[in-house]
C-alpha cells in the first residue's frame, strides 16, 4: 500500500478552487478530482500503515495548528498545481518526512497532470490562476493517507488523523 501524509483544506477553500477552475475541458489534462485535493507533507511509498502511523504520531508530537492559504498556479514537469503558503508549513512537512528523498519540499495542491513534453499546455491555466488567493484557514489536523488505483485513477483514503494541537497524540 502506498502511503503519504497530508493536510486537507476545508470545504470552503475547496469550493474556492472549484469556482476558479470552473468546468475545465480535458484536452491534454487529467484533472484531479476534488475528493483527491490535498497538500502532501511526506511521501512514504510502499509501507505498513500501522508502523508508519505510529512513526508519524511520534514525529508530530508537540506540533501546533498552522495558518495556510492557497495561491497562484505553477507547474512541475507535467503537473499543474496551486502553491501553498503558511508559517510553519515547511517545518511540519520536514517532521512528517518531507525532503527524506533528497529533494527540497515544495508545498502544493495538484490540480492536473499533462504531457511532460507539452509544457505550453499549462500556460493558459497558470495565467488564469495567477491572481488566485484562497481564504486563510487553520490546519488543525494532519492525516495519513493511502493511494490505490481504481480503473487507472488514483483513489486516496484517510487511514489515521493527527490533531495539531501541541498535545501528545
Amino acid at each position: 500500500m502506498t502511503l503519504f501524509s497530508a493536510l486537507i483544506p476545508p470545504d470552503g477553500v475547496l469550493d474556492e478552487v472549484a469556482t476558479a477552475l470552473g468546468t475545465p475541458e480535458q484536452g491534454d489534462f487529467r484533472w484531479s478530482g476534488r475528493e483527491n485535493w490535498h497538500i502532501t507533507l511526506g511521501f512514504y511509498g510502499e509501507d505498513g500503515a500501522a508502523e508508519r502511523g505510529d512513526w508519524l504520531a511520534e514525529r508530530l508530537v508537540g506540533t501546533g495548528p498552522i495558518d495556510l492559504r492557497l495561491e497562484k498556479a505553477a507547474t512541475f514537469p507535467g503537473v499543474l498545481w496551486l502553491s501553498v503558503t503558511g508559517t510553519g508549513l515547511h517545518e511540519l512537512a520536514v517532521k512528517a518526512g518531507a525532503e527524506s528523498e533528497g529533494r527540497p519540499y515544495v508545498a502544493h495542491l495538484t490540480l492536473a497532470r499533462f504531457p511532460r513534453d507539452r509544457p505550453e499546455a499549462a500556460s493558459a491555466w497558470e495565467e488564469r490562476l495567477a491572481g488566485f488567493t484562497s481564504e486563510t484557514w487553520t490546519a488543525t489536523e494532519a492525516v495519513l493517507m493511502s493511494s490505490d488505483h481504481e480503473r487507472g485513477l488514483p483513489r486516496y483514503r484517510v487511514i489515521r488523523s493527527y490533531a495539531l494541537n501541541h498535545a501528545r497524540a
